[in-house]
């Protein structure tokens, strides 16, 4: 197994205003671009020659990543004129592919963080003989997700719509976003159009009698589909409970890159990170938070679980509880902002304006 596709087109709408100049895959987690983690976990794990199937913003990732070389990998960047789903971004590369018709190939979503041990899950589609192999994770309550459910042997059996009532909840397995295909099938994808492999590639390989295996590795695993699961997803990497070794420093409460400069008196604590050329005042206090690359937070400024965007700046003792804030945007002094709020790109808001949560 020498060669993945990395899924790097989305738009990341329910990540907005984070990207609105930047595609999800390269918002900042614990330092680096989010895909530096994905591809150095697949580095780690044997892989070489990396295809990304690129969309969205599409001339970011090639001037940012080169020809992979500095990561130890060959990568290639193919980018959809128009959106083509999960299943058409695949077809889409197939041509960039090196490997003979019986051999494993990759396939990760790019923006699940997980601790999935990607050589296990090759080595089971390899020795179970299937078309395809799904990394299946366990969750609480599954009615956000379909639904897939193995029978004894690993061997798929359904691939289920959200459940809209208890009796419809068979399993607690989930897809959780990377899969093995043996390379022959990629090719019988239909080229040229829209196709989910959700939807139709994987329940119509079922009817068509392929075999589908599923792995269930219930390691750390988290979609980073929204702030609240960015915020979180960038804090657990730096607090070395989802493992990467892209992580650009030790793992602890706090990673503060070289150039940023952070206040003696300042505390930031629970996974906290300061990007490149941030600045944090005295006094303030940051916990479970990402200040992105050139942010500015006043003294005496309170910030909890929220994500600071690239070259915004956080005025002196105002607070921020759960909220997002997008690039250049400028919040005034002493004001309080909680719940969920997102400040849009460029913003302005003047000092104590506002005192109030999107939730009362």
């Amino acid at each position: 197994m020498t060669e993945a596709i990395l899924l790097v087109g989305g738009k990341g709408t329910r990540l907005r205003p984070l990207t609105v100049n930047t595609p999800k895959p390269m918002v900042p987690a614990a330092g680096v671009p989010f895909l530096t983690h994905q591809l150095a976990r697949a580095r780690a794990a044997g892989v070489d020659h990396v295809v990304m199937a690129t969309s969205y913003l599409a001339e970011v990732f090639e001037p940012y990543f080169g020809d992979g070389s500095q990561l130890g990998l060959h990568l290639e960047y193919v980018t959809e004129e128009e959106p083509l789903g999960t299943g058409g971004a695949i077809r889409n590369v197939a041509s960039r592919l090196y490997s003979r018709p019986d051999e494993p190939v990759l396939v990760f979503n790019g923006d699940i963080l997980s601790g999935l041990d990607i050589r296990a899950l090759v080595d089971q589609h390899t020795r179970a003989g299937a078309d395809v192999s799904l990394h299946l994770t366990r969750v609480g309550d599954p009615r956000a997700f379909g639904l897939v459910p193995t029978d004894a042997t690993g061997r798929v059996t359904a691939f289920l719509e959200k459940p809209q009532t208890p009796g419809e909840i068979v399993t607690d397995q989930i897809n959780a976003g990377a899969y093995v295909f043996t390379r022959s099938v990629i090719d019988t994808i239909p080229a040229g159009r829209p196709v989910s492999v959700e939807r139709e590639t994987f329940p119509g390989l079922l009817a068509a009698g392929a075999h589908l295996h599923g792995m269930v590795d219930c390691t750390y695993w988290l979609d980073l589909g929204t702030p609240e699961s960015f915020v979180r997803g960038s804090a657990d990497l730096v607090l070395g409970r989802a493992p990467s070794p892209a992580v650009p420093g030790r793992c602890g409460e706090r990673l503060i890159l070289e150039t940023a400069e952070v206040a003696g008196d300042a505390k930031l604590t629970g996974g906290t990170v300061a990007g490149a050329h941030a600045e944090v005042g005295s006094g303030a206090r940051i916990d479970g938070s990402a200040l992105l690359d050139g942010a500015v937070v006043a003294p005496g400024a309170r910030i909890r679980d929220s994500l600071i965007g690239a070259g915004a700046r956080i005025g002196a003792g105002t607070v921020l509880d759960g909220a997002v804030i997008g690039d250049g945007a400028v919040i005034g002094e002493g004001n309080e902002l909680r719940g969920g709020i997102r400040v849009w790109c460029d913003a302005r808001i003047p000092a104590g304006a506002v005192r109030f949560s999107s939730d009362q």
